[in-house]
């Protein structure tokens, strides 16, 4: 499959700054993929993204656009991205329609805004200034102006931060059918529930430099425990025993405590995304 972003050797310091904020990296996003981006705060997460969508030069390296040379590439580049702030940005006295009628004006491929606001639940709010949207509305018209150029690509930061549950699995599933349809999505978030739902490759970024680029399963897999922990009860009690995952239809033990008792619950050792990023955020930060 195709890289819809090359990524060799980048390195970027700000004017101001006399170190690197983002030191020598080097990865690839597929085209068709989502691809997340962690980091804990001030790792480098958004100047990365900042320089994938060309609103920061100057840097060191290579970022290849499929196969183009991101700095040779004109302002013709913002009609194929589409960009997810984490802070929305509308104007507050022009309604929710009114704000995407004008940043739709600036693109020659336009999404039919109806149905992008029908999906969030936004058009029966069409007519409503944005100054009174609630904080959840703004962030689901932030991902509808994403989206209004039918983009080839992604950015998205955050982008289910303040929603309840319900309208959070809304936006999963669009950028899910996003990707059905051949789009990409490079992802930058810390919920962790997000990445674990949608990513198909997730890398870590401490202190400008990349960790751990893999699936979220292979991370899983190396990060957790092989084995099981069952509870049971026996003489009135909830007791606990753990047995090893490997040759575990064969252990005599395991088979005869699920014969002999009444069984409480039965977990894997599999371990979270949660605890994944804490691990490796921490042991780069202390070592």
């Amino acid at each position: 499959m195709q890289n819809a972003f090359t990524i060799e050797d980048l390195s970027y310091r700000y004017p101001s700054k006399d170190t690197d904020v983002i030191k020598g990296i080097t990865f690839n996003v597929k085209q068709g993929e989502i691809f997340g981006f962690l980091g804990p705060s001030g790792a480098g997460k958004s100047t990365t993204q900042k320089l994938m969508i060309k609103l920061l030069n100057d840097y060191r390296g290579n970022i290849k656009y499929f196969d183009r040379d991101l700095k040779k590439i004109n302002e013709s580049y913002y009609e194929e991205i589409g960009v997810g702030f984490e802070m929305p940005v509308h104007f507050g006295k022009l309604t929710g329609l009114e704000n995407m009628k004008y940043f739709s004006s600036f693109y020659k491929n336009k999404a039919d805004i109806k149905n992008l606001m029908e999906k969030v639940g936004l058009w029966e709010f069409r007519d409503v200034l944005v100054s009174q949207y609630s904080k959840g509305m703004k962030v689901r018209l932030n991902f509808v102006r994403a989206m209004l150029n039918n983009p080839r690509v992604l950015f998205l930061d955050e982008v289910t931060n303040g929603l309840d549950p319900k309208n959070a699995m809304i936006i999963k599933k669009m950028i899910y059918e996003f990707k059905k349809d051949g789009g990409t999505v490079f992802l930058t978030t810390h919920l962790m529930n997000d990445v674990e739902q949608l990513c198909d490759q997730v890398a870590f970024c401490v202190d400008g430099k990349l960790y751990e680029i893999a699936t979220p399963r292979d991370l899983k897999l190396k990060y957790g425990k092989k084995e099981v922990t069952v509870e049971y009860h026996e003489n009135n009690n909830i007791l606990t025993r753990d047995f090893e995952l490997n040759d575990l239809g064969f252990n005599d033990d395991f088979q005869t405590l699920l014969k002999s008792n009444r069984l409480e619950t039965i977990h894997s050792g599999e371990t979270t995304m949660e605890d994944i990023f804490i691990k490796v955020t921490g042991e780069v930060i202390h070592e």
